[in-house]
């Protein structure tokens, strides 16, 4: 059963003057607060579902805890309500921990969530050799079905999409989104290593290249998780994590390309910690509002004083840009955003 959550943010109460009458107003304005919501929660997914904004985050614990995964959704980005276990390990018999990092879209009707789990190590990396029954392991990238972004979801494919490491990309971490050529890909990957795939058109498979490559390596330097891409002016922002993800050290840098597959050359950082807010800033996805060139940035961070490793929260700040196009450095707040209905 849903549960709402009435987040009714910060009410700021701002005193101005009129140049004409020199009587002093009153402007409200109610702003979405930062974390938007209690509880620990990290990689949010923001996106645009009818009239809605729609977050998917990972439920911040230990691995053998993150076995199920909550959506919010709101109407302003201001009041949001909670949509708990819209899939779990119950569903998802392939899967036995480490569900996250969610990635959500609608085609034709229907609700696709992208997700990543059990954690797979590489087959070729010490883990292995001194754990050999985890070569029996299964796990990767998965897909649920839905006909509401609520759920619940179904196990789309009763197995992972991807659950080998193609050029030393650890199948997490996915993005999935329509480009300008009207095909659906999927971005990805671990371990310092990017890739990106194309979906067939009922996401059941990738689509090799002309070359027969499943997935081609657009790892940009610095590169380390949580890959995500923005289209804006025709243009691919490629926005990816950087540092360790957990301590300060977590960031955010981008690159700007006319192509798909780049290259994409290291632009800058625009999001990081602020020792007067919060460390560990990363792990983000972009929300457009449709038919504008507004934007917002969602991502987790960690609160001050961090007391665990899994003491994440979401929240959310504007994103702007320079008239040369490049983006500028986000200041991340305690106020968060003004009430922004679609």
């Amino acid at each position: 059963m849903n549960k709402a959550f009435a987040f009714t943010g910060l009410l700021l109460v701002l005193f101005g003057c009129n140049q004409n009458t020199k009587n002093s107003q009153t402007e409200e304005r109610i702003l979405s607060g930062n974390p938007l919501w209690e509880g620990w929660y990290a990689d949010p997914e923001g996106v645009v579902f009818g009239d809605e904004y729609w977050i998917y985050p990972t439920f911040s614990a230990k691995y053998e805890e993150q076995v199920f995964l909550d959506a919010f959704s709101s109407k302003d980005l201001v009041t949001w309500t909670k949509h708990e276990g819209i899939i779990d390990t119950s569903i998802v018999k392939w899967a036995n921990r480490a569900m996250w990092a969610p990635s959500a879209i609608e085609k034709d009707g229907r609700y696709f969530l992208f997700f990543a789990a059990n954690d797979i190590q590489n087959q070729d990396g010490p883990y292995w050799k001194d754990n050999p029954d985890a070569a029996k392991q299964q796990g990767g990238i998965g897909i649920g079905v839905a006909d509401s972004p609520a759920g619940p979801f179904a196990d789309y494919l009763g197995k992972p999409l991807i659950d080998q490491f193609y050029n030393g990309a650890q199948p997490i971490d996915q993005y999935v989104f329509k480009a300008m050529d009207g095909k659906y890909y999927i971005v990805y990957g671990g371990w310092r290593h990017c890739n990106i795939g194309q979906l067939n058109d009922d996401f059941t498979a990738l689509v090799p290249f002309e070359d027969g490559d499943l997935v081609k390596e657009i790892t940009p330097e610095g590169y380390v998780e949580g890959p995500t891409f923005a289209i804006r002016n025709g243009k691919y922002y490629f926005m990816w994590s950087e540092g360790n993800w957990g301590d300060e050290t977590y960031r955010v840098a981008y690159a700007i390309s006319d192509s798909l597959f780049g290259p994409f050359e290291r632009i800058g950082t625009i999001l990081s910690q602020d020792p007067e807010v919060a460390t560990g800033s990363g792990h983000h996805s972009v929300i457009n509002v449709p038919n504008t060139d507004e934007w917002y940035i969602v991502y987790h961070r960690r609160p001050i004083p961090n007391e665990g490793r899994d003491h994440r929260v979401t929240c959310i700040d504007k994103l702007e840009f320079n008239e040369d196009g490049t983006i500028k450095p986000v200041k991340i707040t305690f106020e968060g955003v003004e009430a922004r209905p679609l």
